[in-house]
Order: C-alpha cells, then sequence, then structure tokens
C-alpha cells in the first residue's frame, strides 16, 4: 500500500508566502542543475506525433523545470515551443517574473487551476513535473481521464528514487542548498529571507514535503496502467530516465492517435 502523509503545499490553508518559498527553492534547483534535460527527446518526440507546438504546464508550483524545458528543445532542435503555466495555487509574482525574462514565451493562467478539471477554453499539450505524486491513485486517473476527453496529448514526468539514501540526502543537502541559495531566488524577497534565516519554516516545510514526495512516487507500471486505464486508445509510453546526477526520472507520455 502507497503512504500518503500530507505534503504541506496541498494544504488549503498554508500561508501564501511559505508556499512560494518553497516552489521557488525548487524552481532554482530544477533549472540550476537542469534536472530534467534527459526527458527533452521524450517530450519533443511527443509534442512532434500530436502536432503541438503549445504545452500547457500543470501543478507548475513556481514554474519548476519549465524555463530549461524550452531551452532544451530550443537548443536540441531549434523549435520555439510556447509554455503556459499553471497550478491550484498559482504563485504569480514568479509567473511574471518568467513571462518577462523570456519575452512572453512562457506565459501564465493568473486565476487557480484544477489538473481534475482543467476549462475548456485552456489548450495545450499538457505536462506535469515534479507533482503527479500529489495525486492519490483515484485522483491521478481523473487528472489524465480530463486530458483525454479534451483529446490533449499528456506527459508526466516525476524525478527521484524511493530509498533512505535519498531521503538521507534530503535531510542533509536541502538545510545547506537554502543556506546557499537563497539570496540567489529571484524574485527575492523580504519573506524569504525571513523564513529562511531568522523562522526557518520555508526550509523546514520543504524537506517535510521532499520526504513525503519521495514516498508517495509511482513506479512506472504503475502510471503506463492507469494512462491504459484513462484511456486505452491512446499511444502510451512509460519508464525510466536517468540524469547527470544518477536521479531516475519516472515518465508517462500519451497522445491519441490520428483522427
Amino acid at each position: 500500500m502507497k503512504i500518503r502523509l500530507f505534503e504541506f503545499e496541498d494544504l488549503p490553508w498554508f500561508p501564501t508566502k511559505i508556499r512560494e518559498g518553497m516552489t521557488d527553492y525548487l524552481r532554482f534547483i530544477l533549472n540550476s542543475a537542469n534536472l530534467y534535460e534527459p526527458i527533452t527527446p521524450l517530450l519533443y518526440e511527443a509534442l512532434e506525433k500530436s502536432d503541438s507546438s503549445l504545452v500547457l504546464d500543470l501543478c507548475s508550483g513556481s514554474g519548476g523545470a519549465i524555463e530549461n524545458i524550452q531551452k532544451n528543445i530550443k537548443r536540441y532542435y531549434k523549435r520555439d515551443i510556447h509554455f503556459i503555466l499553471s497550478d491550484k495555487y498559482p504563485n504569480l509574482p514568479s509567473y511574471k517574473f518568467l513571462h518577462h525574462k523570456t519575452s512572453g514565451k512562457i506565459f501564465y493562467v493568473d486565476h487557480s487551476v484544477d489538473a481534475t478539471a482543467v476549462p475548456g477554453h485552456i489548450k495545450g499539450f499538457r505536462t506535469i513535473f515534479s507533482g503527479f505524486h500529489h495525486f492519490n491513485r483515484q485522483k491521478a486517473i481523473t487528472v489524465i481521464k480530463d486530458a483525454v476527453n479534451a483529446r490533449q496529448g499528456i506527459a508526466i514526468f516525476d524525478g527521484g528514487d524511493k530509498n533512505i539514501f535519498i531521503i538521507v540526502a534530503i535531510l542533509i543537502a536541502h538545510p545547506l542548498l537554502f543556506f546557499a541559495c537563497t539570496p540567489f531566488f529571484r524574485p527575492l524577497t523580504f519573506s524569504k529571507i525571513l523564513f529562511t534565516y531568522l523562522i526557518p519554516v520555508i526550509p523546514i516545510c520543504t524537506i517535510w514535503d521532499g520526504i513525503v514526495s519521495v514516498l508517495r512516487l509511482y513506479k512506472p507500471s504503475e502510471l503506463i496502467n492507469m494512462g491504459k486505464q484513462a484511456g486505452p486508445h491512446y499511444n502510451w509510453t512509460a519508464g525510466k530516465v536517468r540524469n547527470r546526477f544518477g536521479m531516475k526520472i519516472a515518465y508517462l507520455v500519451g497522445y491519441p492517435p490520428p483522427l
């Protein structure tokens, strides 16, 4: 049975400033290390086969790995792909920062978007990076089914290994990285400084959520089964790739057959 402990980021009452500090940290780490680089060909192939040039990223947090994903596609395939960021709890300051930094190539939805029921007017091939484990199995299938019903492709990527060594690494590395990297977060606010160095709520909650995330990760076999259950007629692939740091990334990629 999969362990279903809570994550602070999922709680509706959780303070916005703390959540934003946590997701800004994740965005900084994911992009600084380019942790999702190995999934570039998987995503690009799915976009090509589904004839998509617009990606709707769900559960974006502060933007996650999207900035580097966009750069990787441009670097390797010489193609401009536009991304739309969205989240149930959107981090608008970070979205606006990325929109400006990328000269408008990264858009965003300025209101809450539930990945299980995306409004019909919001189009695009759907992605979820480092977020699918937040859903229990029933809701996870609903997320996939919503994409299938809208006849949109979907690609899910979740990095991490479910073992004690990763948990120990989180306990050791996160405090050090927060201490060293927080001044480089953009946008940098007083609340991030306050709740990192003086009242370290952001690091503590991030460490808890990171450990819980590891325990919640889905296996490729679970992902492919959910995909086939949600959309039997879709083309599905699932598996794992490894990045240059040795971290495994589980993925599920699906798109509809041609009309």
